[in-house]
């Protein structure tokens, strides 16, 4: 008897257990749900921004759905806004910014770390100081340097700060996967007649998909979102990216607020199918960097 109690209260107990767990499952996803939401709740609310009218827009209806359906936003966007040609602008200084970032931050991290030689500590500091230069505190020197190279209204104007600004942080993800490669692969390649470019090519470079990954999210995050430099160093308007050309949609008088929503959900655009399709790259890039550093 005494141990048909004992499984019965231990069935209980299992029951309770189980339940209590299930509970607490619920509490957890409605609680995920609900964060979910809220942050979905900018892309819902830049998405009806942009087409409305501008009554809808200063407190007739600012949460709901549209009552009129204003497409013809996107139109004047793209046409009067010039939006395509400051997409493509803003696309040629992303990808430049971040193919220039990547190579020079691999080549570098690889002779710090797996290259031995008088002064690589004393320059591996000489790159971090870079993470402590706010960019924008640096804009003056920066303008009268890209003068005298005459390159001020031209992609490289941005593309070279840009790239130069990315490089510290590269440097340090790279630093923390690349440490944490063995180097018995460096010494394996060697043996088996590689060169010291060949093992950086074929061995160390396709180990390091992860850091690459994290670097090109922050560089384009960095890139494609700055304002800045781009208001200051072009002035011609065929060069000016996305940030700049939303900011020239305002008017000095009166604005009409549904292109300029319209042209911030083009600009979003971007960022959301690289999440979209990056996603799981994203995480994994991520924790891996959380790990090893």
């Amino acid at each position: 008897m005494a141990e048909k109690n004992t499984l019965k209260t231990y069935d209980i107990n299992q029951y309770e257990v189980q339940k209590t767990n299930k509970v607490l499952k619920v509490l957890i996803y409605i609680g995920l749900v609900i964060w979910a939401l809220i942050d979905l709740f900018p892309i819902y609310w830049m998405f009806t921004f942009s087409l409305k009218n501008n009554e809808e827009v200063y407190g007739a209806n600012v949460m709901g759905l549209p009552k009129n359906w204003l497409w013809s936003n996107y139109e004047k966007a793209l046409t009067t806004g010039n939006m395509p040609q400051y997409f493509l602008n803003s696309v040629i200084v992303t990808v430049a910014a971040i193919a220039i970032s990547l190579i020079a931050a691999l080549m570098a991290t690889y002779a710090l770390t797996r290259i031995v030689w008088k002064g690589r500590e004393m320059m591996n500091a000489f790159f971090m100081l870079g993470i402590t230069i706010p960019i924008h505190s640096s804009i003056v020197p920066i303008f009268i340097t890209l003068s005298k190279l005459k390159v001020i209204n031209s992609y490289w104007s941005l593309i070279i700060p840009y790239s130069a600004f990315s490089l510290a942080m590269a440097i340090l993800i790279c630093t923390g996967f690349m440490n944490d490669i063995p180097k018995d692969l460096d010494e394996a390649a060697y043996i088996d007649g590689c060169t010291l470019w060949q093992t950086f090519i074929k061995i160390i470079v396709p180990l390091m998909k992860p850091a690459l990954a994290t670097i090109s999210i922050y560089t384009f995050l960095q890139c494609w979102n700055e304002l800045m430099f781009a208001n200051v160093f072009i002035s011609k308007k065929a060069l000016k990216t996305l940030p700049v050309g939303i900011q020239a949609l305002s008017g000095q008088h009166t604005t009409d607020w549904g292109p300029i929503g319209a042209a911030l959900v083009i600009a979003t655009f971007p960022t959301l199918i690289v999440y979209i399709f990056m996603s799981k790259s994203i995480q994994e890039s991520f924790i891996a960097g959380a790990v090893k550093g």
